[in-house]
């Protein structure tokens, strides 16, 4: 699949694992492909994120993003349906790290160990790297750009497409900013 990427979709791919080394995380994940894309310049997702004002926006994007990291991983929506249920997660969080500390429901890092030279990928973003293959080729497109990287993001429910959509980059928004036409929602 790899060989069907493009340039920029590869850096993204490469990129994202040195986000990954450099949070000391034991795996690569979709936040991390993200941030990769947002290091890019000239790229048709530089473009789209450009256009839907994302690009001056990186550090309340990364704050998101880390305030669902503190929230233990928890979406948005999971959030409002617990809410809906009675449940005040920030309460809850609040309550846990007045006993256990600051950020006590974030993932837990194991200690450093020696890579082999290949960081493993998460299951979810390996599903992402699937799901931009489904779109590209759902679009009749030959290769997988970026922008079919950023596109999978946004239609996979999750934090990475919440922080999105709370940016403005929803599925629809990201294809008119790239594509200039109306949805086509592929695989």
């Amino acid at each position: 699949m790899f060989e069907r990427f493009t340039k920029d979709a590869r850096e993204v791919v490469t990129g994202s694992v040195d986000h990954s080394e450099r949070a000391g995380a034991d795996s690569v994940t979709e936040e991390h492909l993200l941030l990769a894309m947002l290091d890019q310049e000239g790229t048709r997702t530089a473009f789209a994120f450009a256009c839907l004002g994302i690009a001056d926006r990186r550090g309340s994007v990364e704050n998101a993003l880390a305030d669902a990291r503190r929230r233990g991983g928890l979406s948005r929506a999971d959030e409002t349906a617990l809410a809906g249920l009675g449940i005040d997660v920030d309460e809850i969080i609040s309550k846990i790290e007045e006993t256990h500390g600051a950020g006590a429901l974030q993932v837990a890092r194991r200690p450093k160990r020696r890579w082999s030279g290949h960081r493993a990928f998460s299951p979810s973003a390996k599903d992402l790297l699937v799901k931009s293959l489904r779109i590209a080729v759902g679009r009749g497109d030959r290769h997988v750009g970026g922008e079919h990287l950023l596109l999978a993001l946004t239609a996979r429910p999750g934090v990475v497409a919440d922080v999105l959509a709370e940016h403005g980059a929803t599925y629809e928004a990201v294809e008119r900013a790239v594509f200039g036409g109306g949805a086509t929602r592929a695989g």
